[in-house]
């Protein structure tokens, strides 16, 4: 298949492949658009079925990079990488290493961050060839793990669209099913129930949920039912694709949000999702908060006023993505789209 013809192929700045067989490096970086500023967005480190499913998702996800950055009107445009994890035993710090040399090849075309798969440690390794890297833990302007301020930012959005959607102050005595307890989603969580919600949670980490359940006083339940919870919230917070035809029928919740990319399977589902009289919150308006953290960091003098300022704004740009879609009773995530674009000047 022709990059150009690919499904998911939107008009992307630039799509590169590098191979390093020595380290056994693999993988993809996606520029999606560069009208705001250099492309910036995490690199995800993980085991795909394919080369095709790993491209599918570089470019998925880097398109949502550049609603992203936009949506938080912040001067970054969008991009992603994406690592094939090897088979067996590889030697990780050479690996990353070759990454390093692979976006310093981009040019500066596209800094890279955290995503799912690496680690602070993994930063370290591709800084040492590259300077097109954020998220870092040490350094001037370094703003360490993006984890907190994406919990944050998902926090102040929810509550944002309980009082949309509930008409109540706050998260206090509600019930909210989280979906994966990685760093965002535990956080999340963590907050939450500091709020006074009550959780049901699942992961495919039984430590991660028993910590929930010793910690937090969270009800377990399998990663195959934490979608059709009696909930009224259903936070997902793992990989993509968790509303898709085979549970949006279940979901019970009045509210989806959460910290995953891509929560829909397929654009359509959101209408499917408006249709029940679900409120769904369009995971790049709520999920800025990582990436906002580090525009901050990639400024080059981290404040975090700005930060907080960045944060609240989110906040405001949810409450128009609800009063556009109430008004014009269209599905969240297309008014959210048509808002990215206007703000990319795309048409």
């Amino acid at each position: 298949m022709s990059i150009f013809s690919h499904p998911d192929f939107d008009n992307h700045e630039g799509v590169y492949s590098f191979c390093d067989p020595e380290s056994g490096l693999k993988c993809f970086i996606a520029v999606h658009n560069t009208n705001r500023g250099p492309a910036s967005g995490g690199t995800r480190f993980w085991t795909y079925v394919d080369d095709n499913a790993a491209l599918t998702d570089v470019l998925r996800l880097s398109k949502a990079m550049s609603f992203k950055n936009a949506m938080a009107e912040i001067p970054l445009g969008g991009g992603k990488g994406v690592i094939l994890k090897p088979e067996g035993e590889f030697d990780r710090e050479a690996l990353f290493s070759a990454y390093g040399r692979a976006v310093e090849k981009v040019g500066g075309q596209y800094i890279t961050a955290e995503d799912v798969g690496v680690s602070p440690a993994d930063m370290r390794v591709i800084k040492t060839q590259t300077n097109f890297v954020a998220g870092l833990d040490d350094g001037d302007a370094a703003s360490g793990d993006p984890s907190p301020h994406t919990a944050e930012g998902i926090f102040r959005g929810l509550e944002v669209a309980v009082k949309h959607k509930l008409g109540v102050e706050g998260v206090g005595g509600l019930i909210v099913a989280v979906q994966g307890l990685g760093h965002v989603g535990y956080e999340l969580a963590r907050k939450l129930k500091k709020s006074g919600a009550q959780l049901i949670v699942a992961d495919i980490n039984s430590e991660a949920t028993q910590r929930a359940a010793d910690v937090l006083k969270a009800t377990v339940v399998s990663v195959d039912e934490i979608h059709a919870q009696e909930a009224d919230i259903f936070a997902p917070c793992a990989l993509g694709g968790a509303i898709n035809a085979d549970t949006i029928d279940d979901i019970q919740a009045y509210i989806v949000g959460g910290a995953a990319n891509n929560q829909l399977k397929t654009a359509e589902l959101g209408t499917a999702l408006m249709e029940r009289d679900i409120l769904y919150c369009p995971d790049y308006v709520l999920n800025a908060g990582g990436i906002i953290n580090v525009a901050a960091e990639v400024s080059g003098t981290y404040d975090y006023s700005w930060v907080d300022g960045k944060l609240e704004g989110l906040r405001k740009t949810l409450q128009e993505v609800f009063d556009r879609s109430a008004s014009s009773g269209r599905a969240t995530n297309l008014v959210a789209d048509e808002m990215a674009r206007e703000r990319l000047k795309l048409s």
